[in-house]
């Protein structure tokens, strides 16, 4: 039972004994106890109406701060629009009904990096109407502030063919927004909204883009640079034995090898079981992708040599690549060390994969159109690779190649916000890309402490529908406190938990 009700409960009693005094044959007792009930009377009444003015005043309160941070978060207005837009979510979030009184037009004060915004209500009184007074005077005021820090932030985002979930995939052009890549499309645009209105002058908040899955996309703008190694691009898997050529049955099976022959050199092409012997790959070895999702970009030739076959790898150009990149040789994999041709293992490795996002990164910027842009071209595809996402996320926070920022303005906060749905479940090495991989766990947990360690804040959300895999420990651990750590179990909570974040890194919040 509530407090009111009790309130009502007892001052009902209380006039009821009262009017029992009164009419009670027992002399001056009676009087005197029905005189003593009257101020019992009174206290409960004076009781009751304090609890509805409690009830009033944290509705308006509630309803100012969501008109103040809605009004703190939009550059540009006039003070009359200050007050059209504060008045209008104000009307939306107050819930008291009109027995408690109709509030009256808010009062918004704009001072500095702060706007101060007041309401007050004259709230009608039950009981003490008795004694003249009729209403109470309530009234509620609170004021959000905005700090001067630049801001760079890297949204790291799972592009994973299960963000199609609930729908079965594909999801491409499907608008439900309770799928999960529609959702998310919608909180990025909505948080890149947020992050512009917060920049009082260009420049100032930058954003960059990580799609990821088991690799990230760079584009294939980037295939000159010498920060990418081809190492791993031109590999071939082990010599066919020369009793291999044309006709023969393929010498690679998935259940022996990993991967199996193709048609052509072409990444994914259809699947064949013997060696053609005619046409313009007779004689033509080529593999699929392995097993952690590389692709092999090239065939055995098959060359007749008495009596058995000679073979020579011929790779594909690497005009074919597709701007895939997956992990640096450990440990670079988990650091932003900058690369160098004289020490190739720091060198970006340039594959591709069938598992590789079709959004490619994009740079801090603050094109917002172009931002925009990059977050509706995302598509649900491939195995989940957290590391990578936040390797690339990392860089893109850090001087030099391979994104080169500017150089980082005084007063800067760097945050990465990574999301993700779903377990790490395969990387360049480990993992078969469907279930949790604890060795793809520990380098991710090795990324986030260095990352952390070199001043990044680190936002991380595990979107787990219905609650279906449980926690995901690496993410919460990755999270640079546990503020900064959500667990969702809908869709459309991605929304108001990127609205969450933008408004505590944006530094617009509630002062009092």
């Amino acid at each position: 039972m509530s407090v009111r009700t009790k309130l009502r409960d007892f001052s009902g009693r209380a006039i009821r004994l009262a009017r029992e005094f009164a009419v009670s044959k027992g002399g001056n007792v009676a009087m005197m106890w029905g005189l003593a009930l009257i101020p019992l009377a009174l206290a409960a009444g004076a009781g009751l109406d304090y609890a509805r003015a409690v009830v009033v005043r944290s509705n308006m309160s509630e309803a100012i701060d969501a008109a103040a941070l809605a009004v703190g978060g939009t550059n540009g207005l006039t003070t009359a629009q200050q007050a059209t837009l504060a008045q209008q979510y104000f009307n939306a979030n107050y819930k008291a009904d009109s027995s408690y009184g109709t509030p009256a037009a808010l009062t918004v004060t704009p001072s500095g990096q702060s706007i101060i915004i007041s309401a007050t209500d004259q709230m009608p009184t039950t009981l003490l109407s008795a004694v003249g007074m009729s209403t109470m005077t309530i009234t509620a005021s609170t004021k959000v502030v905005w700090g001067q820090m630049k801001l760079w932030v890297a949204l790291v985002l799972d592009n994973t063919g299960s963000m199609c979930q609930p729908d079965s995939n594909p999801c491409t052009g499907d608008t439900n927004t309770g799928i999960k890549i529609n959702a998310l499309k919608t909180a990025s645009h909505q948080l890149l909204t947020m992050l512009q209105n917060a920049s009082t002058t260009a420049g100032d908040v930058r954003v960059a883009v990580v799609p990821f899955a088991r690799d990230v996309n760079i584009g294939t703008g980037y295939a000159a640079s010498t920060w990418l190694s081809w190492t791993d691009f031109n590999a071939a898997p082990a010599t066919p034995s020369t009793s291999v050529g044309p006709g023969s049955n393929c010498p690679w099976t998935v259940s022996s090898n990993g991967f199996h022959c193709q048609s052509s050199p072409v990444n994914g092409s259809s699947q064949v079981t013997t060696i053609p012997s005619s046409g313009t790959y007779k004689g033509y070895i080529c593999p699929s992708d392995n097993s952690v999702g590389h692709y092999y970009n090239g065939c055995f030739n098959s060359v007749s040599s008495s009596g058995h076959y000679n073979h020579t790898w011929i790779a594909n150009a690497t005009s074919t690549w597709s701007g895939c990149v997956t992990d640096r040789t450990q440990n670079y994999d988990v650091q932003d060390t900058t690369p160098s041709t004289g020490t190739p293992a720091t060198l970006f490795v340039a594959e591709n994969s069938p598992s590789c996002p079709d959004a490619t990164i994009l740079p801090l910027s603050y094109n917002w159109t172009a931002l925009s842009s990059e977050i509706d071209s995302m598509v649900a595809g491939g195995s989940t690779n957290q590391t990578v996402g936040l390797a690339w996320g990392w860089q893109a926070l850090t001087q030099g190649a391979p994104l080169s920022p500017i150089a980082l303005p005084a007063n800067t906060q760097r945050v990465i916000i990574l999301l993700s749905d779903g377990l790490n479940t395969q990387d360049r090495w480990y993992g078969d890309g469907s279930s949790q991989s604890t060795s793809v766990d520990n380098r991710m947990s090795a990324a986030c402490a260095n990352a952390k360690a070199d001043g990044i804040t680190i936002y991380t959300i595990f979107v787990d529908l219905n609650g279906t895999q449980g926690n995901s420990d690496v993410l919460q651990a990755c999270a640079s406190d546990a503020s900064k750590y959500f667990d969702l179990t809908t869709a459309g909570a991605i929304v108001t938990t990127f609205n969450q974040i933008g408004q505590q890194i944006t530094n617009l919040r509630v002062a009092q």
